[in-house]
């Protein structure tokens, strides 16, 4: 099928994708709090708002690139090198700076299923870092010439939330004990931190090694 990636491609994003996943944030923050505080089916609705804000923001992206690579390669190419430069800031601040994530366990009227959702969504499309990283790391994966450009820019989109969901359902399922090992072992954030920083250095070394051939 022409909207599907090489063998390749697919491996290289999905690795991005899943240390991405597991890298802590202001997503992960909100549903783990959730589940500490009010329980797992809330933990999970407001799962489910980030992921759904995350497949809207991939939509939106792609339906801009898309336009973007007919109406200029050249723009096209010139968002990847920014991208390129994007995801070596990004590689530095979690070096430097490491991942946030201070999940509170606080006690308070009981918050529904729906709120928890529209929260998780919020967060996500709230986020201009999220669509500022959308658009620069998924074009890193087509060519501006690639005729069905579009078609894989959505499926790898899709592929995001997909992968995405089995790497932080668990973190749901086992809130408590994740939120008290990330606590009590600063190292396993760093792990973390040095993952993300390291593969996205590397996207963006080949990217820009490749355009300079």
């Amino acid at each position: 099928m022409s909207f599907i990636p090489d063998a390749s491609t697919l491996i290289q994003f999905a690795i991005a994708t899943i240390i991405l996943a597991i890298t802590p944030g202001p997503d992960m923050t909100l549903f783990v709090s959730r589940t500490l505080s009010q329980g797992r089916a809330t933990g999970f609705a407001s799962l489910a708002g980030a992921l759904c804000g995350t497949l809207i923001h991939t939509t939106l992206v792609v339906v801009g690139i898309s336009a973007l690579i007919v109406a200029s390669p050249m723009a096209f190419f010139v968002l990847k090198i920014f991208g390129a430069g994007y995801l070596v800031f990004l590689a530095f601040q979690a070096v430097t700076k490491g991942s946030a994530f201070s999940p509170q366990k606080s006690t308070g009227p009981q918050v529904s299923l729906f709120r928890s959702w529209v929260a998780g969504l919020g967060i996500n499309l709230l986020n201009p870092k999220i669509i500022l990283f959308f658009m620069t790391f998924l074009p890193q994966f087509v060519s501006a010439h690639d005729p069905n450009a579009s078609g894989k820019l959505f499926f790898l989109g899709v592929m995001f939330v997909v992968l995405s969901t089995p790497v932080t359902v668990p973190m749901v399922l086992a809130a408590e004990k994740f939120s008290a090992a990330m606590k009590a072992s600063p190292r396993i954030t760093r792990v973390f931190d040095y993952l993300f920083g390291g593969v996205f250095s590397a996207f963006a070394l080949k990217i820009l090694t490749a355009q300079a051939k």
